[in-house]
């Protein structure tokens, strides 16, 4: 999927270019709108013993919230940048925001504002 994205003639191949995963990063395809349901998404943050989850999305009042809530309900501490999610409507994006932060309480700081630690190896 991410080669068939980053061909020059798909629209927004640069962004894949700039996100695009490396071959020690995990890649999880979700079929549904949680990265959670019929995942391994479970299993991989267990075995990795994560406590945050960072959720981005373009989807924040459909896909972001399920897998945000599924999260929630694992007491995974949850930090959802305000500015890397969207949904169809400004107004959908601004409920889901006010129900992250009230209900989920996750973490809504900037992108831009994050520091987050460079990542450690797992020793195996």
């Amino acid at each position: 999927m991410v080669r068939h994205c980053q061909r020059e003639t798909a629209r927004g191949h640069r962004v894949v270019d700039a996100i695009a995963p490396s071959t020690d990063d995990y890649c999880i395809l979700k079929p549904k709108h949680s990265g959670f349901f019929a995942t391994p998404l479970d299993t991989v943050i267990k075995f990795l013993g994560a406590k945050r989850l960072i959720l981005t999305g373009v989807s924040s009042n459909q896909c972001v919230l399920f897998t945000a809530n599924d999260a929630y309900v694992r007491d995974l501490e949850l930090l959802i940048p305000s500015d890397c999610i969207s949904a169809r409507s400004r107004s959908d994006t601004q409920l889901a925001l006010r129900y992250f932060r009230s209900v989920l309480g996750a973490d809504l700081t900037l992108s831009t504002r994050l520091r987050i630690a460079a990542k450690r190896k797992r020793e195996r």
